[in-house]
């Protein structure tokens, strides 16, 4: 039964769950990448090429949608040792709780946040537990950004599992909405 359940959840993630759409903010961000700021997205995507094969196999075996494989372009460029006021570290920009959560070391000789392969393997672990929860890529990417607390209480004000209907109401922070 657990065998049967385990292939219907990921059957139920699978690549063509995440729509792209496009409107007016989409169009803004893509602007801004390809204009304003070309010189540092492409740097970013030259970083983020190294790692492609190992982070799309990583996130292929989970059935992951491949646009899953940007989020650390977002988080830190692709930056291994990156980190953030908020205490997030490495590629994935997991804080100190989070990055214990899903197996990684952090303590004052070892950081694993900062490892590309066990990073990656921690954030499809952490992907997957919130697609489970919000059952939506853009409600699980959210919350991969502002914390799952601030997505449920969102929903629960909002009346909504709808990111876009929340992101219009404004029930989550900017960022966030940008994020997505």
């Amino acid at each position: 039964l657990s065998t049967i359940q385990s292939a219907v959840k990921k059957k139920n993630r699978g690549k063509h769950d995440f729509k792209i759409y496009s409107n007016r903010k989409f169009q803004k961000w893509i602007n801004y990448f390809t204009k304003k700021d070309r010189k540092r997205f492409n740097r970013f995507l030259a970083r983020g090429y190294y790692y492609q094969e190992m982070m799309k196999t990583i996130l292929e075996e989970e059935e992951f949608p491949h646009i899953l494989f940007y989020l650390p372009l977002i988080e830190s460029g692709f930056v291994t040792k990156a980190h953030s006021r908020a205490g997030a570290v490495g590629p994935w920009q997991f804080v100190k709780g989070t990055a214990k959560r899903y197996g990684l070391m952090v303590n004052s000789i070892v950081d694993e946040r900062r490892d590309p392969i066990l990073s990656t393997e921690a954030a499809a672990r952490y992907l997957t537990d919130l697609y489970n929860v919000f059952n939506s890529w853009e409600l699980a990417i959210a919350a991969y950004n502002c914390g799952e607390m601030r997505v449920l209480r969102a929903i629960m004000k909002g009346n909504s599992r709808n990111f876009w209907t929340l992101s219009k109401k404004r029930l989550l922070p900017r960022e966030t909405r940008n994020y997505v």
